[in-house]
C-alpha cells in the first residue's frame, strides 16, 4: 500500500524527511491526468495537493484507503471537503502560513497601481523620460476597503494603516465589536457601501457558492470613480467582463489581479489595458511562506498516519474510516 501521493510540485527538506518514514510517490504533473490520478489514489492513505488537483467526490469514493487529504494552502475550492467529511477523511490545510506573503503583495499592488510603477518602468525602458505622464497619488489619507476581513484581510489592513490609510471592512461573519476590527479602528459596512466609499478595494474572499461572481458588473459600476481594485483571493469571485467594462468606462481607475476566473487565463481585454497588473497566482509564493506551508501540511499528514489528530483540520482531526497502523521510524 502507498502511504502518501503528492500530485503537484510540493518539495523541500520536510518532504524529504517524510521519505525516511513513509512510502511516497511524487508526481508533480499528476493533477493534469484525472484518470491516472484516480487510479493512483486508490491505494494511498494520504494525498497532498495544492490548488490544481481536483479532489472530487468521485476521487474520494475511489480512494478507499484514504485517511487524510493535505491541502498545501488556504483555499479549499478544489477539495470537496464536505464529501471527505462524510467519508470519514481528515482534510488538513494551512490557514495562516502564507498570510503575510499575500498581505505584502496586496500592499505592493496598491503602491504599483497608485504610482504607475509597471507602466512607467516599461515606458522608461523604451528610452522615454515621461515624468509628467506618471503623476500618481499617495496612499496616505485614502480609504481602503477590505472585502473579506479574515487573517489576510486583517494583515493587509494593518499594513495599510502604517501608510496613514483609513479602513472599511465587509465581512458577513464578523460583528462591529470584533477585536481585530477594533484594533484596526475599521468600520464594518455592507459591501455596496464599501464600494461607494473606498479609494482602494482589496478582495480577500474565499470561493464559495455565496461569493462566486459577487463582484460583477453592477458592483464595479458602484465603485467610487477612479478607485483601484485588487484581488489576491480567488478569481471566481470576480466577473472579469464586468471589471473590464468598468475599467473602460473609467469608473475603476486601475486593477491588479493575482488570480483569474480561469487559470491559466486566455488572452482577453484585461491583458491589453495599461492600467491593469496581472500576475500568475504568486501571492503566496515566497520562500518563507512555502516553507511554512509545506512544513505544516507534512506535519499534519504524518500525525494522521501515526494515529494522532491533525492540528489544522477543517473539521474532523482523526479519520473515521479504516485502520491506522502506526509507522515506526
Amino acid at each position: 500500500m502507498l502511504d502518501i501521493l503528492i500530485s503537484e510540485n510540493i518539495q523541500g527538506a520536510v518532504v524529504d524527511a517524510l521519505q525516511s518514514r513513509f512510502k511516497i510517490v511524487f508526481q508533480p504533473d499528476l493533477w493534469k491526468d484525472p484518470s491516472l490520478l484516480a487510479e493512483k489514489a486508490k491505494s494511498c492513505r494520504a494525498l497532498i495537493v495544492r490548488n490544481q488537483t481536483p479532489v472530487t467526490a468521485a476521487l474520494i469514493d475511489a480512494a478507499q484507503e484514504l485517511l487524510v487529504i493535505g491541502r498545501a494552502g488556504v483555499g479549499l475550492d478544489n477539495v470537496d471537503y464536505k464529501h471527505a467529511e462524510l467519508a470519514g477523511i481528515v482534510v488538513s490545510y494551512t490557514p495562516d502560513q502564507n498570510a503575510i506573503s499575500v498581505a505584502e503583495i496586496a500592499i505592493g499592488m496598491m503602491i504599483s497601481l497608485a504610482r504607475y510603477i509597471p507602466a512607467a518602468d516599461a515606458d522608461t525602458k523604451k528610452g522615454n523620460w515621461n515624468r509628467q505622464k506618471y503623476v500618481g497619488t499617495e496612499l496616505y489619507g485614502k480609504t481602503l476597503g477590505i472585502v473579506g476581513a479574515g487573517k489576510i484581510g486583517y494583515l493587509t489592513a494593518r499594513r495599510a494603516i502604517a501608510f496613514g490609510m483609513k479602513v472599511l471592512a465587509y465581512d458577513p461573519f464578523l460583528s462591529q465589536d470584533n477585536i481585530l476590527l477594533s484594533e484596526l479602528q475599521a468600520e464594518l459596512v455592507e459591501l455596496d457601501d464599501l464600494l461607494a466609499r473606498a479609494d482602494i478595494v482589496s478582495c480577500h474572499l474565499p470561493a464559495t457558492p455565496q461569493t462566486v461572481g459577487i463582484l460583477n458588473r453592477d458592483r464595479f459600476f458602484q465603485m467610487k470613480p477612479g478607485a483601484l481594485f485588487i484581488n489576491t483571493s480567488r478569481g471566481k469571485v470576480v466577473v472579469e467582463a464586468g471589471l473590464a467594462d468598468a475599467l473602460k468606462a473609467g469608473i475603476v481607475g486601475g486593477a491588479a489581479l493575482d488570480v483569474r476566473e480561469k487559470e491559466p487565463p486566455p488572452i482577453g481585454e484585461l491583458e491589453t489595458m495599461p492600467n491593469v497588473i496581472l500576475l500568475p497566482h504568486i501571492a503566496a509564493f515566497t520562500r518563507e511562506a512555502q516553507d511554512r506551508v509545506t512544513a505544516a501540511i507534512c506535519e499534519d499528514v504524518a500525525r494522521v498516519l501515526d494515529g494522532r489528530p491533525a492540528v489544522n483540520a477543517v473539521k474532523r482531526a482523526i479519520p473515521a474510516r479504516g485502520s491506522m497502523p502506526l509507522v515506526t521510524s
